[in-house]
């Protein structure tokens, strides 16, 4: 009985150690893909849509914060989305993103900020780059239409819950929070630590529980 203990013990910390060591060697979130996007870095995004008249090029090379505020609306997409977005009448103004690597278009999504019940984003099965992409919709970042906007996009200024009333009152929530560049790495990274933590303590209460068994076993011979 005690061996069969000892060897369960034994097994069960090989597969702790083996799953540390994994999580260890992935690397942070931000380096693994969630799905369908650029591989490579951006070299720029082309929006075209409602009161454009001329599509609107912004590229990573004398504008990277723009550029960057708007790959990181699109580039979280999960590989599945819904296959039923909102009836047409709700979607709003429609702009079409295309994003570039080295010149060439490769992914393009359409995007409807003002959406009723939030911002979302459609991405077409059939991708530029002949790549295979499952078509769905997703939720969009409740930013999309400030970050939009702050690239160039015609779209009139979405204000925050005020507070004070008519006639007054400020912005809730401060102007940091508008910063297109969300911390979901960050986020990721402070979750990978805290399993890694929890994988620590199994790791230290099976060592004990093997330390005991083998005390057990010494006393017993």
């Amino acid at each position: 009985m005690i061996r069969r203990v000892s060897r369960l013990l034994v097994a069960v910390t090989g597969a702790v150690l083996a799953t540390t060591c994994t999580l260890l060697l992935s690397g942070p979130p931000a380096a693994r893909a969630a799905g369908p996007g650029p591989k490579l870095a951006p070299a720029g995004v082309d929006i075209t849509g409602d009161q454009l008249d001329q599509p609107l090029q912004l590229r990573a090379d004398t504008q990277p914060a723009q550029v960057n505020a708007v790959i990181d609306q699109v580039s979280w997409l999960a590989r599945t989305g819904q296959q039923r977005g909102p009836a047409a009448q709700d979607l709003g103004p429609k702009y079409t993103v295309v994003v570039l690597t080295a010149g060439v278009p490769v992914r393009t999504y359409d995007l409807y900020p003002l959406a009723k019940g939030g911002p979302r984003i459609y991405r077409p099965a059939k991708q530029p780059d002949l790549s295979k992409a499952r078509a769905g919709w997703f939720f969009g970042r409740l930013n999309m239409s400030e970050t939009l906007r702050s690239v160039g996009v015609p779209l009139e200024r979405q204000f925050d819950t005020l507070s004070g009333g008519l006639g007054g009152g400020e912005r809730v929530l401060p102007e940091d929070t508008l910063d297109p560049v969300q911390d979901i790495d960050a986020a990721m990274t402070e979750l990978q630590r805290l399993l890694l933590l929890n994988v620590g303590v199994v790791v230290v209460i099976t060592a004990g529980l093997a330390g005991i068994a083998l005390l057990v076993r010494r006393r017993t011979r």
